[in-house]
């Protein structure tokens, strides 16, 4: 599914990737990180749903309009970035803090949040082929020399949310929960087993149930999304499968 997203936006940003011999394998160019994160949202929800029902209105420097309720639709998209932790949570900034702390070149920063946006249109375009509603995501840069690139994934559930289209207009209306695909309910359900990711916390079992069921959204999300069927009965590649196959692709890039 990564590469499928990367090559579909490959006209609006360059990305790190050279191939993917194998559905689980990539081979690409190391990019010195951008330790900032470019979060773009759509709808209210998930963090900034919790922020704003605690009474905030402003989130990484941008307003957001009064009388929302959870889900609703933004005027339009906001840039909601955060910093790039090493270690532990990353933390909202807004654009003033990262200029004036100088994290990224205002040029790069501007060019980085030029991208976003297209890439969350182009995002929003595929969803919405598919039946799906493209509500927030986040996107990952880096340099390779000198230049501003896309690097991990893009628009899978490790870094997006979605709703269903069917049906949205009507749940809002009545306040009804949204049915969504991404890793929010393994969150909920980490939360709701006492983890947070917080120092001292330990992290708990999953039950082999559970693990299916994430399983199975995952896999429903990447048919969902790509419109293509996922095989669950190809085997994964042994070790020595994907070290000739790397072997090769580097071979001939030589």
């Amino acid at each position: 599914m990564p590469e499928y997203f990367l090559k579909a936006t490959e006209d609006i940003v360059p990305n790190w990737t050279i191939e993917s011999p194998l559905p689980n394998v990539a081979i690409g160019y190391a990019a010195e990180p951008v330790r900032i994160e470019m979060v773009i949202r759509g709808y209210l929800t998930g963090h900034a749903w919790r922020e704003y029902k605690s009474g905030k209105r402003v989130l990484c420097g941008v307003t957001m309009p009064e009388g929302m309720k959870e889900s609703d639709k933004f005027p339009e998209p906001i840039i909601t970035p955060a910093t790039k932790a090493e270690e532990g949570h990353d933390v909202d900034i807004s654009r003033e803090d990262i200029l004036a702390q100088n994290l990224v070149p205002e040029a790069d920063y501007l060019l980085m949040e030029d991208y976003t946006r297209k890439l969350f249109a182009r995002g929003t375009e595929m969803a919405a082929k598919q039946g799906l509603i493209l509500v927030d995501t986040k996107y990952e840069f880096g340099k390779i020399d000198g230049k501003v690139v896309l690097i991990d994934e893009i628009h899978t559930p490790d870094s997006s949310r979605y709703f269903y289209a069917d049906g949205y207009a009507e749940r809002q209306a009545s306040g009804e929960a949204q049915k969504q695909l991404s890793k929010e309910f393994v969150r909920q359900w980490l939360i709701e087993n006492g983890f947070q990711g917080l120092e001292g916390q330990t992290m708990p079992v999953m039950p082999e149930e559970f693990v299916k069921e994430v399983t199975d959204r995952y896999i429903e999300l990447a048919e969902l999304v790509t419109g293509q069927g996922f095989d669950r009965a190809t085997p994964e590649p042994t070790d020595e499968e994907i070290m000739t196959k790397v072997e090769e692709v580097l071979n001939r890039l030589k």
